[in-house]
């Protein structure tokens, strides 16, 4: 069975593309971008990643990012964090060094919006262009190929992408210079962070009533107070169900970003910095891989 959901892609013209970092989201990006007729070189820190996948898709796999890039049009990455993207791109064997003139690098990764307009300056110094393009949806977004996906670059390169990042997604917006679809992920992940809160302390409060929960869940998911969260993650809680899904640590990861931004901005985020610390509770209690909606957990406790 493919690790992928069935899908009808627009038409678009083939071209020859790359995708490093195969984890959660990217395995399944990387899918998408080959079953819509792309030509795909992946690369993965981990060699028999990269082999499974391409055993799976066909395409083929690169020792490293600067042999991945080599001849292709558009460079993808989805990987860990700000100095994973450094080594990724201008780093000792990373994707700037093999990537033709007037080539794309597509950023999914979470980062700072300072590490992408850091990288976009090294992208141009060197006759690339760059786009830093974090995505929303989650592992079950990527499987089905209908990601939400912020961009920051100059229009002009976004142009170019669009068509194909659409493989894999159902909305596609450039939000402004770089840096702008990371600001945007923030905000993204700042909304999460209260819902899940939201949606924990109402489903442990119901439960406490006596009232039957999944019906609870069906009434008012149809109301005001619908949700993703409540729709896709209200049912989990209700079962336990927390072995799945994006992590706490990525959530934390993510949420640091966050925080490093408002000091900048002098946003103020009270309740971001209490779900913050709740979520390093569940860290403390061992429980780091857990899925975000794991708050209920501390309340059920009390």
């Amino acid at each position: 069975m493919s690790s992928i959901a069935q899908k009808t892609y627009a038409a678009t013209a083939p071209l020859k593309v790359a995708f490093l970092g195969l984890g959660a989201m990217g395995y399944p990006m990387a899918g998408h971008l080959q079953r819509a007729g792309h030509e795909v070189t992946v690369y993965n820190r981990n060699p028999a990643k990269a082999q499974a996948w391409v055993e799976e898709f066909g395409g083929r796999s690169a020792i490293n990012p600067s042999l991945a890039a080599q001849g292709v049009d558009i460079v993808f990455a989805c990987v860990g964090n700000d100095d994973s993207l450094r080594e990724v791109t201008y780093g000792d064997n990373g994707a700037f060094h093999g990537m033709k003139a007037g080539a794309i690098f597509v950023d999914h990764t979470t980062t700072s919006a300072e590490v992408a307009k850091e990288v976009a300056a090294q992208a141009q110094a060197r006759g690339l262009q760059f786009i830093d393009a974090p995505v929303s949806g989650g592992q079950a977004g990527a499987i089905n190929g209908v990601l939400t996906v912020m961009c920051g670059g100059e229009e002009s390169a976004f142009k170019r992408v669009k068509p194909v990042i659409d493989t894999f997604a159902r909305s596609v917006v450039l939000l402004g210079p770089h840096g702008s679809g990371q600001l945007c992920k923030m905000v993204n992940q700042i909304c999460i962070a209260g819902l899940v809160q939201g949606l924990a302390e109402a489903m442990a409060f119901g439960e406490r009533t006596g009232l039957d929960m999944k019906q609870v869940l069906e009434v008012v998911s149809k109301g005001a107070a619908q949700s993703w969260q409540m729709e896709n993650r209200g049912p989990t809680m209700l079962q336990n169900k927390f072995d799945f899904g994006f992590a706490v640590d990525w959530m934390r990861k993510d949420l640091g970003l966050v925080f490093d931004e408002a000091k900048r901005n002098g946003a103020k985020l009270p309740v971001t910095e209490l779900v913050d610390s709740f979520y390093a509770q569940i860290q403390a209690n061992g429980n780091n891989r857990m899925d975000t909606s794991s708050l209920i957990t501390l309340l059920k406790k009390a």
